[in-house]
């Protein structure tokens, strides 16, 4: 994204318990989106593709982040090249990237200064999510510019003059997130908005006269207010009736246009803009898809636009006023997912990738239409033509509800030679399965097995809806979609049906733990990644800097106080007794959301049924595995697991 784009979250909106305003949908409301896909005949016998090893998947380099230098030659970027996420400089003229940290923890990029190379970044502690920002000088040195043990801070954006920059940070109350600006000479602080009301800070005016500031209320229902700085009041601009999301954009470079997405009247979000100075608001694009976000380009005359369309994204370029569209270079085999625009708003920066391929940078000049690949991320010995492309495949679910989902079909796959399968259930229960890279997807499916990544209902990107039907059915209806899903399956032709398991991490680790507790026949082996065992402890623990989301999580799966006997109906580890197929468990020791105790308890439970248990603790992990270290001892320990129990049959 733009460095000019103020994008302030508490961190709450992640892979536990997603809240994504108003994202999700009715699978009967929307025919396009939602319509029921036929399945192809059955493939012929295939030849399978040649095997590669976790250090070939691994040797992929994965890059995320961008940021111009001030002169426009070079690119930062985070960076795994190395096996833990550091910040690299990219000549934007090609050739080899310098890396500029060495640190143990995940360094994720910020941003270069306006006017040198100093630049800001973001780093935890072994996954604990308290992120720090950190600027790293021009000697080298790094300082720290939130320091304290329980601080979390995250940067905002820069000051539209590039005198100064924007910080939110929980120091004064852990349960609380304030916003400062701190000079770019000598790193002074000013406070701007103390945070006493819960609020999600999303953007500041370019005449730093308003700050364009969140509610949510529930998981579909969110406000967008203004606070004036000067006069340190707050209005609301979306009074409404009922439920609906309505999410704070960036202000237009010119500082007349607050932009906003909402579903407001219809399932879906759609890109509107607030008058500053009338109070009137219209609409600027409403595709058939959500809306994702926007950005403009720091002079204004350019405007890029999100939309999540059909589990993929599609980024729409408009030259401003008067949204003339710009076209983006087309890619082979690959969709354009991220773009950032340089200081003179002349070059954009671009990440590109497909099922097949991790993301790969790119440079587009928009006056030449001169196009660069500045990396090759995909480990040279892999070959991109023997891995495998998402299909998106939908079914019809027990209750007639239309499922959507990503298919991969491994090459050597047939009615003569049908593949053991996998179920993989995304997080949230808000998120979304979504086309793209995915490199323990691309190893299993390339050591043999098919892979269905569901969108059981619940997930977002389909409607608001679709987004609720899971609403107190965690465990249940969303887990019916994802039994359900095996009929479809079978119906390929090329798969086993006496073979199909279920994989998930973070509330699709639940969904695991949930479908060998509840529907104990259904799938003959589970693989559980940080997953909620026990809800009621999970809901007691949420992380202060969480504080403001505490009852709209409550609303979305329980209180556990007023609903304590609905979460241990719900809970694996009060069923773990029903338990009786293999099971394997990862778990990062540091993870704030779904605490080690979880994976500890539901371990121990099932170990006294006398069923096959494997567990594996990262000691400097959270909830998710950044280091290569882990990811390739975590994913060889899935793959023996699953040929041992699922391909091999010892499950049964």
């Amino acid at each position: 994204m733009s460095d000019s784009v103020l994008k302030l979250r508490s961190g709450f909106a992640l892979a536990l318990l997603v809240l994504a305003t108003g994202c999700g949908t009715s699978s009967q409301s929307q025919p396009a989106p939602n319509r029921v896909t036929p399945l192809a005949a059955a493939a012929p016998p295939a030849i399978a593709a040649p095997t590669y090893t976790i250090e070939q998947f691994l040797g992929t380099t994965n890059f995320f982040g961008s940021s111009f230098s001030p002169d426009g030659s070079k690119i930062l970027v985070s960076s795994d090249q190395n096996g833990v996420f550091n910040a690299y400089a990219l000549p934007v003229a090609g050739g080899e990237p310098v890396q500029l940290t060495r640190s143990d923890n995940t360094v994720r990029i910020a941003g270069y200064f306006p006017h040198d190379e100093r630049f800001l970044f973001q780093s935890d502690q072994g996954g604990n999510e308290l992120t720090h920002l950190y600027v790293r000088e021009l000697d080298g040195s790094v300082r720290d510019l939130s320091p304290g043990e329980k601080v979390k801070a995250e940067f905002g954006a820069w000051a539209a003059d590039d005198r100064s920059f924007y910080l939110i940070t929980n120091e004064r109350d852990p349960k609380a997130f304030d916003l400062y600006q701190i000079s770019t000479d000598g790193y002074e602080r000013t406070l701007l908005f103390q945070n006493d009301g819960g609020y999600d800070i999303v953007g500041v005016s370019p005449d730093q006269r308003w700050i364009a500031i969140g509610k949510t209320n529930t998981t579909v229902d969110s406000d967008i207010y203004l606070y004036d700085i000067a006069r340190k009041e707050t209005k609301l601009l979306t009074p409404h009736e009922g439920e609906t999301s309505h999410d704070a954009g960036p202000f237009s470079p010119d500082g007349a246009w607050l932009y906003y997405r909402t579903n407001g009247g219809t399932e879906f979000q759609r890109l509107m803009r607030y008058d500053l100075k009338a109070g009137t608001s219209e609409t600027v694009l409403a595709p058939e898809w959500d809306v994702m976000g926007s950005v403009f380009s720091k002079d204004g005359r350019y405007l890029a636009v999100w939309i999540n369309h059909d589990a993929q994204t599609e980024i729409r370029l408009f030259e401003m006023p008067g949204m003339k569209p710009v076209a983006l270079p087309e890619l082979p085999n690959a969709e354009i997912a991220t773009v950032n625009f340089s200081p003179d708003g002349k070059q954009l920066a671009f990440y590109a990738d497909s099922s097949r391929s991790p993301a790969n940078l790119y440079v587009y000049n928009l006056a030449t239409r001169e196009l660069r690949p500045l990396t090759r991320a995909l480990e040279p010995g892999i070959d991109p033509e023997q891995l495998v492309d998402a299909q998106v495949v939908r079914f019809r679910a027990r209750d007639g509800v239309v499922i959507p989902g990503l298919l991969y079909q491994p090459k050597g796959a047939s009615t003569q030679h049908p593949a053991p399968a996998v179920v993989w259930v995304h997080g949230g229960p808000g998120d979304q399965s979504r086309v793209g890279y995915r490199a323990l997807i691309q190893y299993l499916v390339n050591h043999g097995y098919a892979i269905y990544a569901i969108n059981n209902r619940g997930s977002s990107g389909y409607g608001k809806t679709f987004f609720q039907m899971d609403d107190r059915k965690h465990g249940d209806a969303d887990l019916d979609d994802c039994v359900d899903s095996k009929k479809m399956l079978e119906a390929t032709g090329w798969v086993d049906p006496a073979r199909i398991g279920i994989l998930g991490g973070s509330y699709g680790g639940y969904m695991v733990l949930a479908a060998l507790a509840f529907r104990p026949q259904e799938f003959p082996v589970g693989v559980d990644i940080f997953g909620v065992a026990n809800w009621v402890r999970t809901l007691e623990s949420i992380p202060s800097w969480w504080e403001s989301f505490r009852q709209v999580l409550y609303k979305e799966m329980g209180d556990p106080v007023a609903d304590h006997d609905y979460l241990v109906k719900i809970s694996p580890l009060f069923h773990a007794d029903q338990i009786a197929k293999p099971l394997l468990v990862l778990q990062g020791a540091n993870d704030p959301r779904v605490l080690q105790v979880e994976s500890d308890e539901i371990v121990a439970a099932v170990k006294k049924n006398g069923v096959p248990v494997e567990y594996i603790v990262f000691p400097d992990e959270g909830h998710g595995f950044s280091k290569k270290a882990n990811q390739a001892k975590g994913y060889e320990a899935i793959l023996r697991f699953l040929d041992r129990y699922l391909k091999g049959g010892d499950g049964a």
